[in-house]
């Protein structure tokens, strides 16, 4: 076991990182949640092989990560996913600054303790997340993916508590068939792992890209179209300051800031106060407006 820390910069509240979305596991991937923080089982960037990392807070605001490898990668690549993945890779000093400028931010990081987006692992997971779950029920694809992983990812223990990646890119490679996956959905997780396998799914590249020509990139893998393209960039790379283009983040928008209507001068003057973190609010937002009728974000998705 390696053991690290992250001293994050701003506010940061791991137990509300273990709500996110309805419960860590099923939002993001392989682990949960435990009494005393959170555990995640993935795949470590380079596939080199998969990590498990038992992440805790401490009463100073310090997360403590203690991180169990299979196979050779390294600690420290397995620790940048964490942080990623909690958004600590950024500096949140300023996050507190946009609720004292518009009082519906200021209300919900005060009722949800300045929450911070959670993101999958990598954009690996969040791009094979997204195709696996294209048409069918939530649960149907977590389901799904536990299977990919008992049957093809690494096992890594944690105080003698067995964990599950999901399968590294050459692993999926060798799926044939799946409870669930019919021969396109197999066919289109085969190109997406050559797409990590070769470099295009890298998570810091894709991040680094404008957001178009990362957009543009992703939707030249087969099974991508712009929704799984743009919540991959946006879920997956763990951006702070861009604007997804979901219509109901208008209607969640609408609501919350009591407006019959949204135009777009509004749409922009509201947005604007949020800079540099439009992001980290917008996620915000749709917790809080999610939480107001649960379930009401998921009726409408496109495939």
């Amino acid at each position: 076991m390696h053991t690290l820390e992250i001293v994050p910069r701003g506010p940061f509240s791991l137990e509300a990182a273990t709500t996110f979305a309805g419960g860590f596991a099923a939002s993001i991937g392989g682990g949960g949640a435990t009494p005393a923080g959170i555990v995640m089982a993935f795949p470590v960037e380079g596939w080199a092989g998969s990590a498990a990392a038992d992440v805790g807070q401490s009463d100073d605001g310090v997360v403590h990560v203690r991180i169990a490898t299979t196979g050779s990668p390294s600690a420290d690549a397995a620790l940048t996913q964490v942080a990623r993945t909690l958004s600590l890779d950024h500096d949140g000093s300023g996050w507190p600054a946009v609720g004292n400028r518009d009082p519906v931010i200021g209300r919900l990081q005060a009722k949800h303790a300045f929450l911070r987006p959670v993101c999958f692992y990598s954009a690996y997971e969040a791009v094979t997340s997204f195709v696996i779950g294209q048409r069918i029920a939530r649960r149907q694809a977590a389901r799904i993916k536990a299977w990919l992983g008992d049957q093809l990812g690494d096992r890594i223990d944690v105080d003698g508590a067995p964990h599950t990646a999901f399968p590294r890119p050459q692993r999926l490679l060798e799926l044939r068939e799946a409870p669930g996956l019919n021969a396109v959905k197999v066919e289109r997780l085969h190109g997406l792992a050559e797409a990590a396998l070769d470099g295009r799914l890298d998570t810091e590249r894709l991040r680094s890209l404008p957001i178009e020509r990362a957009m543009d990139e992703l939707m030249g893998l087969k099974g991508v179209g712009g929704f799984t393209a743009e919540g991959t960039i946006l879920r997956g790379c763990g951006v702070v300051d861009e604007l997804p283009r979901d219509p109901l983040n208008r209607e969640a928008i609408a609501e919350l800031y009591g407006l019959e209507t949204l135009d777009d001068a509004a749409w922009t003057e509201i947005t604007d106060r949020w800079r540099p973190y439009r992001m980290w609010a917008t996620v915000l937002l749709r917790v809080g407006w999610e939480r107001a009728e649960p379930g009401r974000s998921y009726r409408h998705r496109p495939g």
